[in-house]
């Protein structure tokens, strides 16, 4: 059998070719050219460079206006003519395929506007090339936005709807998707009609059709409940049936798309799909899609992610269907795609967010190994995955290390004494070893951001450990990277690193707080607290709360360098308006207020500066807030600066009842919460005590 004959010109010889005056070696050229570059980003970024793509957008440009009708020897011309636009349309749209960098290109030429003049061709292999361009392009977040507002828009949207070319209303499906982003422009399309076009494509289309017509779908109906629910209703004939049966098409991509689709309707609208099936088919499908070995077992992951993020009913079927021995084995292949890595890991991540039964089968299948491996590896996003999933696993309060169980008890206030409790942030020991520590640490200096955040995030579980083994972490540098990382110019890794302290010291012994103490050093907790970001002000005062747990040797912490740190609680809650950061502020100063009469006297101090008017406190303010923890925390820290056991509780007690606190508090005694209700009772006995009536 003779050999096929390849054309293997090299990029700068078709350049030139393209710009022939002779119509074959330019038709030739652009085929070649398109040939060349589908499939191939190396070839597409050679071609990128020489500036094929204005080249091609020219010949277009040109071929458009070089269009005639179709009369005696002028046929021959428009052939000619009708085969270039083809070609070119092509090439344009290989280079947008896939591309951002070519569909940046191809919309810089200038060759958009002609792309869409084809659709109006007399010829329809010319409309079917421009509306597979076209297509391309709107499968990137770069291509133009439609405003679906404008009535000339939304009767061009519908007449590419309406085209009985695949391509052509794919287009249309394909616009959609990409443009649809506000709940106006959803309720426009539903009011238009366009919802009951799209049904009648998933009920009758082609296989292009139907796949383009789920996502745009997806997109009208995202967290919009009042389209759902007229979509749902009698307006449009089966309307989720439609969708349902897709669920047993054929083809992968489409059973991919219907689910995702039908995810998307249940976010939005949590009464619809509630049936155990359809549920349970959902689960089933996207596990068995994970055995694709093209895009759709790339994509699998993610939307089985998003099906069971935060559903722990979704996650208990996801165990019985066993997900995880499901995605365990997908690890255990090796030389993953890097988007199915990172799918697989999230995967992992939210099937392990709420369950204890979960978590115990992810370590008893030790795919903690695999996914320590996977902190390793060249791409940012499967490094951030893996944190994000060593996080979910280290949330569990009870830990199962081969086939052995302990819980561990924390109670949050203890005596006098408030700390801040990691919540569902608990990890036993069974984390702190060097297998997942030193790779985290490492990961504090990973040049992207994300990986940073994450492993910080991924750190702030494991730290929180209540026995002897956050040496390891000591040794290793982690806590004295924390405290570098506090400083960063990026908000929200100095946020996570405060947050990673805050852990660390949580229950920690006097030795470790000093040692972290003289890291971080007053001046710098005390900038931290007056960040110009608030979460980073709530991390760092909750870093003080901890560090300050009613010993006395913690609580002179807040009086080194002049009281700076103390003075700057002060300030931030003399003029904050979160309470996130009231809570951290006064829970700070309910610790500080638990030591002696000079730091009592201090914490007041700051409670009440000088003042023209009293009752202007903060305290009031707090006090009167609709944040229960808000005013737990202000009540409990007066608790600590009345109690009849401390010599000048009498002098404070004046000084509270002058600014109008136990006027305030008595207002309490009946307060819906019942923490506040119980220290209301506490503030008032022991006013009660010094013959307050």
């Amino acid at each position: 059998m003779p050999s096929a004959t390849v054309n293997n010109h090299r990029p700068s010889e078709l350049l030139s070719r393209l710009a022939s005056s002779e119509p074959e070696v330019k038709l030739r050229a652009l085929r070649e050219v398109k040939n060349q570059i589908i499939g191939n980003r190396t070839k597409k970024l050679s071609f990128l460079k020489l500036g094929a793509v204005p080249a091609v957008a020219g010949i277009l440009a040109d071929s458009a206006d070089d269009v005639i009708d179709c009369n005696n020897n002028d046929c021959n011309v428009n052939n000619n003519i009708n085969s270039i636009l083809v070609q070119s349309a092509a090439a344009l749209g290989s280079f947008a395929c896939g591309f951002d960098a070519g569909v940046q290109a191809v919309l810089d030429a200038g060759a958009f506007p002609n792309l869409l003049r084809l659709l109006s061709n007399s010829n329809e292999k010319v409309v079917d090339a421009g509306a597979r361009a076209l297509r391309m392009i709107y499968q990137s977040k770069l291509a133009p936005k439609y405003d679906f507002l404008q009535q000339k828009n939304m009767e061009f949207l519908i007449s590419l709807l309406n085209s009985e070319n695949e391509n052509v209303s794919g287009l249309g499906a394909s616009i959609i998707t990409n443009s649809c982003e506000t709940s106006l422009e959803q309720k426009a399309l539903f009011d238009a009609g366009i919802l009951r076009r799209l049904n009648s494509l998933l009920e009758c289309g082609s296989l292009s059709q139907k796949d383009a017509s789920l996502e745009s779908l997806a997109s009208i109906f995202k967290n919009n409940s009042e389209v759902v629910s007229k979509f749902a209703g009698p307006e449009i004939e089966r309307p989720l049936g439609s969708i349902i049966d897709l669920l047993k098409d054929r083809y992968p991509r489409t059973r991919l798309l219907a689910c995702m689709c039908l995810i998307v309707i249940r976010s939005t609208s949590p009464n619809l799909l509630q049936d155990i099936g359809i549920k349970s088919k959902l689960i089933h499908i996207l596990i068995e899609l994970l055995d694709d070995p093209g895009q759709v077992g790339d994509e699998a992951p993610f939307a089985f992610s998003s099906l069971i993020a935060q559903k722990e009913d979704l996650q208990k079927l996801a165990l019985e269907a066993n997900a995880i021995d499901k995605l365990h084995h997908h690890l255990q292949k090796g030389s993953l795609h890097p988007r199915r890595y990172e799918g697989i890991l999230l995967a992992l991540a939210d099937m392990c967010s709420k369950l204890e039964s979960c978590r115990s089968k992810f370590l008893s299948l030790q795919v903690l190994n695999l996914v320590t491996d996977a902190l390793t590896v060249d791409s940012a996003d499967v490094r951030t995955a893996a944190c994000i999933c060593l996080k979910s696993v280290t949330r569990s309060i009870k830990v199962c290390n081969v086939g052995n169980s302990f819980a561990v008890l924390v109670l949050i206030f203890n005596a006098n004494r408030a700390y801040e409790m990691p919540i569902q942030n608990l990890s036993a020991g069974y984390f702190i070893n060097e297998m997942v520590v030193v790779p985290l640490v490492q990961l504090f200096l990973d040049p992207s951001t994300s990986v940073q955040v994450a492993a910080l995030g991924a750190i702030s579980n494991v730290v929180v450990d209540f026995t002897t083994h956050k040496c390891i972490f000591v040794q290793c540098g982690g806590m004295k990277q924390l405290v570098q990382l506090a400083t960063s110019m990026e908000s929200a890794v100095r946020s996570n690193a405060l947050w990673a302290l805050k852990n660390f010291v949580f229950l920690a012994d006097n030795r470790l707080k000093e040692s972290v103490f003289s890291e971080l050093t007053a001046s710098l907790l005390s900038s931290l607290i007056c960040d110009p970001e608030p979460s980073v002000q709530e991390q760092a005062l909750a870093l003080v709360r901890n560090l300050v747990d009613g010993c006395i040797n913690s609580v002179e912490f807040m009086f080194a360098e002049d009281g700076l740190i103390l003075g700057a609680i002060g300030r931030q809650l003399q003029s904050t308006v979160k309470a996130e950061i009231g809570i951290q502020g006064m829970y700070a100063l309910c610790n500080v207020a638990s030591g002696n009469e000079f730091h009592k006297e201090a914490v007041m101090h700051q409670l009440f500066p000088q003042m023209v008017d009293k009752n202007q406190s903060f305290m009031i303010n707090f006090l009167q807030s609709n944040d229960s923890q808000l005013r737990t925390a202000t009540v409990w820290t007066i608790v600590n600066l009345t109690c009849r056991s401390s010599p000048g509780a009498f002098g404070r007690l004046v000084k509270l009842r002058n600014a109008g606190i136990v006027s305030q508090i008595k207002n309490m005694v009946n307060d819906p919460c019942v923490d506040v209700k119980l220290r209301v009772r506490t503030v008032l006995g022991q006013s009660m005590a010094f013959g307050d009536n």
